[in-house]
């Protein structure tokens, strides 16, 4: 199906342009949400005669994408969840769980502008890209740790996926002798008779 797109729509095209695209795609997301018209002579003249007030209303929504990109860069927003000795979470963090964690801080960010292809399994620094509008795209930090003076370690770029970080304990320096007493008798219920 042959569509006159509303808005620029990345990896498809810009605004104004008729492009073709699957019938599903146009019919599911395109139309109903308002991003494209389908391609005939009636829409064409539509289109034209709104493009002004469209340019303008884009022009918008990108300024404002652009300033809640501008106070968002940069910022690392640290997530407390359960994991296991090795860093691996016992659950994850999705796309819902970042809408969650920006807003908590004052950002009104939709699940749709999260870009996370798989959600987050394990410890440590991630980067989450966010699309606020098709041409303003930021990336931002989260710092997945069990606490958060883990998160601080893991912030000054301490790595807490074994056993050593977990428990302050080097494994490689450890020795049979840092358990057990070599001149202690193994008899040690002959010592109580």
């Amino acid at each position: 199906m042959e569509v006159i797109l509303l808005e620029r729509i990345s990896k498809l095209g810009q605004m104004g342009e008729t492009v073709k695209v699957r019938d599903g795609f146009a019919r599911n997301y395109l139309l109903p949400l308002g991003k494209a018209l389908r391609s005939n002579e009636a829409n064409k003249k539509r289109f034209e005669s709104e493009r002004a007030t469209l340019e303008a209303r884009n022009l918008e929504r990108k300024s404002e994408a652009q300033t809640v990109a501008d106070a968002l860069e940069g910022k690392s927003f640290i997530v407390v969840r359960s994991a296991g000795e090795t860093g691996q979470m016992y659950g994850s963090v999705a796309a819902r769980d970042v809408v969650e964690i920006l807003a908590a801080e004052g950002f009104n960010i939709g699940r749709n502008q999260v870009h996370l292809n798989t959600p987050i399994k394990a410890i440590g620094l991630h980067e989450v890209e966010l699309q606020l509008h098709a041409e303003v795209e930021i990336k931002i930090e989260l710092n997945v740790a069990r606490s958060a003076e883990e998160a601080e370690r893991q912030k000054q770029g301490e790595t807490l996926t074994s056993v050593d970080a977990i428990y302050g304990v080097d494994e490689d320096a450890l020795r049979p002798e840092d358990f057990f007493d070599p001149e202690a008798d193994g008899n040690a219920e002959d010592d109580d008779a």
